[in-house]
């Protein structure tokens, strides 16, 4: 399963940003997905069960879907394409060479948990109040 190895591979990377920069505990992922990936349902399915026993199991998974973008050389500008499967130019309806947006596939933001801090202790003798 493809997803399930990306999702490895985001596992990894967020869990090594949170070792390095002292964390215990990833909390939320956010991604931008190009939708001509096909792949953003079935990675949230996965995306659980790949973090268990990591320092991002029950971190929240966040997907921003990155529309199609085509340029049309023709008409000189950038435009969403009928569909997926026909890059053509819906104002002239020439094919497309130049796709701009939407094969996109980034890891953009990981969230760490805050450690709570720990109290000072008091000099012996002394107590807090």
């Amino acid at each position: 399963m493809h997803e399930l190895t990306i999702a490895s591979s985001m596992i990894d990377l967020a869990s090594d940003h949170a070792s390095r920069n002292g964390s215990a505990r990833v909390t939320g992922m956010h991604v931008r997905l190009g939708v001509m990936c096909g792949i953003a349902r079935s990675l949230y399915f996965c995306f659980g069960p790949a973090t268990r026993g990591t320092l991002c199991e029950g971190a929240k998974l966040h997907i921003e879907e990155v529309p199609l973008t085509i340029f049309c050389e023709h008409c000189a500008e950038a435009r969403s394409p009928i569909s997926l499967s026909n890059l053509r130019c819906p104002d002239c309806g020439r094919p497309s060479r130049k796709v701009l947006s939407g094969r996109e596939m980034e890891l953009t933001h990981i969230e760490l948990e805050e450690e709570a801090p720990i109290p000072a202790l008091a000099p012996l003798g002394q107590t807090l109040q």
